[in-house]
């Protein structure tokens, strides 16, 4: 099978372990037991898109020029526990400690996917007013949710992946982060889908 055949059969498993809610390890060994970077971010393409674009945008974040030390953060927590997912979790955890950084450059050193193509993905695109409580999250986010340590790019992301994220951090589900829970906690189920709803909107 060639490399585009491989990658189309890894985005198809993928698509469907994040819809069944499950992960399988397997899809990482292959990968994982090259030497460099780049082939061993082949795995990573399965879901968050060949050209930085995710295959599910909906359950999964843009990576291509997110923040360094974010990545580097996220990889470290699914590959020592402190988050986990289904799929990320073994991916992390089949890198070498010395990866991680590599993997995170490699992918925050990649362009931000063009606008028209972030916005084919994260709709709904058309402006709406600031809702209550977006002013604290620009002290780490960013004016414009550009990113920037230690918090992660957050504009052009999908409403749909935004909206879970802060329910996630809300419910205790996710917990690598000592001040987002608290954040997400003091604002109503509405109002955190209001503002997910603001900064998918944004560029």
């Amino acid at each position: 099978m060639d490399r585009e055949g491989s990658l189309t059969m890894l985005a198809r498993l993928c698509s469907a372990i994040a819809g069944a809610g499950f992960g399988l390890a397997i899809i990482v060994v292959p990968v994982a037991a090259a030497d460099d970077i780049e082939t061993k971010a082949l795995v990573c393409v399965a879901c968050h898109g060949q050209t930085g674009l995710p295959t599910d945008p909906k359950t999964v974040p843009i990576i291509w020029g997110q923040d360094l030390s974010y990545l580097v953060k996220q990889l470290r927590d699914y590959r020592n526990g402190e988050r986990d997912s289904p799929i990320m979790s073994p991916i992390a955890k089949s890198l070498d400690q010395g990866d991680l950084r590599k993997m995170a450059a490699y992918f925050a050193a990649k362009p931000w996917p063009p606008q028209n193509a972030v916005a084919a993905i994260a709709a709904p695109r058309k402006r709406i007013a600031a809702p209550r409580g977006i002013e604290q999250c620009r002290l780490c986010h960013q004016p414009n949710f550009e990113g920037g340590r230690p918090a992660p790019r957050l504009a052009g992301l999908s409403y749909d992946y935004l909206a879970a994220e802060m329910h996630r951090f809300a419910r205790n589900e996710r917990t690598n982060n000592g001040d987002m829970p608290k954040f997400m906690q003091a604002l109503t189920p509405r109002e955190r889908e209001a503002m997910a709803r603001y900064i998918s909107t944004l560029q």
